[in-house]
């Protein structure tokens, strides 16, 4: 399908270009063909575990060559926030090297003595001892912060609760919220759409779940394509308040 006047495309991972560690069919031939036509995209996930470079180099491995530059994580989004809030800070982290790598790189220290913040983000080895002292600091006055809501995400057998999940404990101990910076909030499009240099009314967001893509691009202004190729189900579409600007079967049939 043709879609007039969409100059820029900011695209999900996880269900839209990748299933698990799998390509989704076409999802490479659309990247290569926007890199060949020079548009502007960006490749977005929610997922807080990894650099882009580690990204880049797992795409690669399965047959999707993209520079480092044009992987976008709520890891990044939530470091750039917290650089914008409080330039060289100190948080105490429960995360991996997507997270640290990114506050390291912006000057901010990692410490469990008096941190401005405590950052949660995904991570495959949660420690009691690790949570509990989170929970300690959020309690005594840090603010809580986490990369992304989703409570669920695929791991090795099926699915492994996320960060949502983990931040809920927390909450659940202290009472207090986290501020979640990736998606559905629209703060993670506002900076991608930065970063692009690009105009909301001139841009796309492809997604595969109506509560976090395709509510994160309505309410940043932007033209939203659902595929059905990862989460949502064209019969769950209609139980939403909001609608898709188009919906397809995948990224293979967006015509540029």
């Amino acid at each position: 399908m043709q879609l007039d006047g969409v100059k820029n495309y900011l695209i999900d991972m996880d269900g839209v270009l990748l299933w698990g560690s799998t390509l989704i069919p076409g999802a490479a031939d659309f990247v290569h063909k926007l890199q060949d036509k020079g548009i502007p995209f960006l490749i977005f996930t929610n997922n807080s575990l990894y650099t882009p470079r580690d990204l880049q180099v797992r795409l690669a491995y399965m047959g999707l060559t993209v520079s480092a530059d044009s992987i976008f994580t709520s890891a990044l989004a939530t470091v750039q926030f917290l650089h914008s809030q409080r330039p060289g800070g100190s948080a105490f982290v429960i995360g991996e090297s997507g997270l640290t790598t990114a506050l390291h790189d912006v000057g901010y220290i990692l410490t469990s003595q008096e941190p401005e913040y405590v950052v949660l983000g995904e991570t495959t080895t949660y420690s009691f001892e690790r949570l509990s002292l989170a929970a300690r600091l959020v309690s005594n006055g840090a603010r809580f912060i986490a990369t992304n809501p989703d409570v669920m995400g695929p791991g090795e057998g099926g699915f492994v609760p996320a960060t949502g999940a983990v931040a809920a404990l927390v909450s659940s101990a202290t009472g207090v919220k986290p501020y979640f910076v990736g998606k559905p909030n629209p703060l993670m499009m506002r900076m991608a759409l930065r970063k692009l240099n690009a105009h909301s009314e001139e841009s796309a967001m492809i997604g595969d779940r109506m509560d976090t893509d395709i509510v994160a691009g309505t309410e940043s202004g932007l033209r939203t394509i659902l595929v059905l190729s990862g989460v949502t189900k064209r019969e769950q579409v209609e139980r939403f308040p909001y609608r898709p600007t188009w919906i397809l079967n995948s990224v293979a049939e967006v015509e540029i």
